[in-house]
């Protein structure tokens, strides 16, 4: 654990909403939707790539875990996962992290291309 980690601290805390072994998940600090769900490592490694595959697992049982939940609990009608791996990438927060984002018809005009919109003038693959 990492004193000044973010998620380090927040892996310790009551506003967990699942966990196991290696992993923990809690809401997203900055929710890009109703739901969205952040699930970390308990180790502090920057990295996905840095994980052993034992935490590799736990984290992928906990997301399926976590989808369910939010497929119950909040109706979406889709879902986004994705990983911000390395400034570069995007990632703000030096903790490894997986995000579950729950989509819902209408949030955006025109959904399609999805996390290709990361960089925005090559999302648009389709011909209309």
């Amino acid at each position: 654990m990492e004193s000044d980690c973010p998620f380090c601290t927040r892996t310790a805390s009551a506003e967990t909403v699942a966990e196991n072994e290696h992993a923990v998940a809690f809401p997203d600090g900055f929710p890009v939707s109703e739901g969205h769900t952040l699930i970390v490592p308990r180790r502090h490694v920057k990295s996905l790539w840095d994980l052993h595959p034992d935490e590799l697992h736990d984290i992928w049982v906990l997301a399926d875990e976590v989808r369910a939940e939010l497929a119950h609990s909040h109706s979406p009608d889709g879902f986004n996962v994705g990983v911000n791996d390395g400034a570069a990438a995007g990632q703000t927060i030096d903790h490894a992290h997986l995000h579950i984002i729950p989509r819902y018809s209408g949030d955006v005009p025109d959904p399609r291309g999805g996390i290709r919109y990361v960089i925005p003038k090559r999302a648009k693959y389709w011909v209309e």
